[in-house]
């Protein structure tokens, strides 16, 4: 199984935003945080508000806080919502399909199997989970270090 990068950084806003619950984050705060576009987060960031997942506020102080409690987002919603189809195979799309054996294929009954298990573990995990999972705390990681202009010393 293999998310889109949309997924991969939805999934990542969110455990920002979970990591800095006290505060409004801006779109280009988390594109400096993980190294990525900016344009793409805004995307991924509109996605996760048309869901119900993040609350986004405009103007100079706006940004983005999470829409509910971390312990209410569920990773398997989020991924589910996010993602643009679950068609691991050619044959999971009716309409480009060009697999001969599709009529006598019993590996399609598995691969969906597959597809619904992987959906139910992400689906027994919460937002929260993931930030009690980690070995250390997530914010720690998305300090800048500081850098000393005075010459202290």
């Amino acid at each position: 199984m293999h998310l889109t990068l949309h997924a991969d950084y939805a999934l990542r806003v969110l455990l920002y935003l979970a990591a800095n619950p006290d505060r409004v984050v801006s779109t280009g705060e988390v594109s400096d945080a993980y190294g990525i576009s900016k344009h793409h987060l805004v995307r991924v960031v509109q996605g996760l508000g048309r869901h119900g997942f993040v609350e986004v506020r405009p103007g100079r102080a706006g940004g983005v806080v999470l829409a509910r409690p971390p312990s209410e987002i569920s990773v398997g919603q989020v991924v589910r919502h996010m993602e643009p189809d679950f068609h691991i195979v050619e044959c999971f799309d009716g309409e480009r399909n060009n697999c001969p054996i599709t009529p006598a294929c019993g590996l399609i009954g598995v691969l969906n199997e597959a597809t619904r298990s992987f959906l139910a573990t992400l689906d027994q995990y919460t937002l929260e989970d993931i930030l009690r999972r980690s070995p250390r705390k997530l914010s720690a990681y998305f300090l800048k270090p500081t850098v000393d202009v005075g010459g202290a010393g």
